[in-house]
């Protein structure tokens, strides 16, 4: 990992207020806290929504934060992936105990780069966006109305048949597909150029949890992110990019409890 980090000193991330959402268990009974990144255009209320208190309830304090700019969390000129990275390691470094960093979408990028910067217990990638041209390729094949505005520095556009597999009710997957708005163009940018991550600090373990009809990311790309960490994505078949809301939302959560419970 590297040390020197000039950047940050000549170039300090500027505070702002962070939505910090959690669920605890009754019992604490020392189990390592999760901490829930969002995606782009998405805030805390993502996890809050099913499972914040499912994880509580299987025993694992359960935090999610909304990155700045997003869910009710203050913003800043100029955030960026820098930024971003920056919130999730200084909520993670505020937790009692060694976390579990859980990325989705984009969030997993964000986790990516954190790792760098936090020795985390563990990590779990969720239907990661881990950017690059093959990103926009694949944005451009099955999104290219909510796309193409957006390489014009408009907001990235997505509905309900690039988050949502097929059972969620529409009037459902309208509501939350309402609430995504994306914020910062810098972003946006960022999940094409953005430099690779650094390896992370004391080798946690990773698992990578998917879908084959996620409409964001293709299988291939689960495959790459997971063997980019030394192992197979887990994969949850007709479910959407957010796992987490759709009908089946406890499949993919009881699974990331139960290898958890078993590293």
């Amino acid at each position: 990992m590297r040390i020197d980090r000039s950047a940050d000193w000549a170039n300090p991330v500027p505070p702002v207020r962070r939505e910090v959402l959690s669920a605890t268990p009754e019992a604490d009974e020392g189990r390592p806290p999760l901490l829930f990144v969002p995606g782009y255009g998405h805030g805390a209320w993502l996890f809050a929504e099913h499972w914040l208190e499912h994880a509580a309830g299987r025993g694992f304090p359960a935090h999610a934060v909304s990155l700045r700019g997003h869910g009710r969390s203050g913003t800043a000129p100029g955030t960026g992936l820098r930024a971003y990275v920056h919130d999730v390691v200084q909520v993670a470094a505020g937790l009692p105990r060694q976390a579990v960093l859980v990325g989705h979408g984009a969030g997993a990028l964000v986790v990516s780069h954190a790792l760098a910067r936090y020795a985390a217990k563990a990590a779990v990638l969720v239907s990661p966006v881990l950017g690059g041209w093959g990103t926009l390729g694949m944005a451009l094949r099955r999104n290219p109305v909510g796309t193409i505005p957006a390489l014009a520095g408009a907001p990235l556009r997505v509905g309900r048949r690039q988050l949502f597999g097929r059972e969620l009710p529409d009037e459902q997957a309208r509501a939350y597909a309402s609430r995504v708005r994306f914020t910062s163009r810098r972003a946006q940018f960022q999940l094409i150029t953005h430099r690779a991550p650094e390896p992370p600090a004391g080798d946690p373990p990773v698992l990578v949890v998917g879908s084959q009809q996620d409409g964001i990311v293709s299988q291939a790309a689960l495959t790459r992110a997971a063997r980019r960490y030394g192992s197979a994505p887990l994969l949850f078949p007709g479910m959407g990019h957010d796992l987490m809301l759709d009908t089946r939302w406890r499949e993919p959560i009881d699974a990331i409890v139960d290898w958890l419970e078993k590293d």
